[in-house]
């Protein structure tokens, strides 16, 4: 379940509260894809999250002022565990950091990242960096989604 978004003194939208909160991509879409630049980043984050679950990752997380109050986000921000993962399988895409991740952006609007390896502008890893505040520096929330159990990605692949 997404919890309300809460104000945070210094940021200018309000964000999710601390932790990484579990959720399905229905439940992604009810609380974030809200107009119609929402919707297609949505989709974009669609077609990556059925790759990466064809390539055998189970989760991800979700960030950026995507999951923010920000009306109009630029795109969003995730990252990928990446136990499990067969290379053979995973788009290229995915470890295409190059030119500012334009690639990814191109293929899916967003950027992607994998969850263990280390942010080096803060020295964190990213699922941890991306729980920091960008404005204030303080504590806010990610959304967990498992890839193997989504409702939305478990039809989408017996179709």
């Amino acid at each position: 379940m997404i919890p309300a978004l809460v104000p945070l003194n210094g940021s200018p939208w309000s964000v999710l509260p601390p932790g990484a909160h579990t959720a399905n991509l229905e439940e992604v879409a009810s609380a974030f894809a809200t107009n119609a630049w929402r919707r297609e980043l949505f989709g974009g984050l669609i077609l990556a999250s059925s790759k990466l679950k064809e390539a055998g990752c189970t989760k991800i997380f979700l960030d950026g002022s995507y999951v923010s109050g920000k009306p109009i986000p630029g795109d969003f921000d995730a990252c990928w565990d990446p136990a499990g993962v067969d290379p053979v399988t995973l788009d290229p895409v995915f470890l295409d950091f190059s030119n500012g991740r334009a690639a990814q952006k191109s293929a899916f609007r967003g950027e992607f990242f994998l969850s263990s390896m280390t942010c080096v502008d803060v020295g964190k890893s990213f699922v941890d960096f991306f729980q920091i505040d960008r404005f204030t520096g303080q504590a806010k929330g990610i959304i967990a989604i498992q890839l193997s159990t989504d409702p939305l990605l478990f039809a989408k692949v017996q179709s």
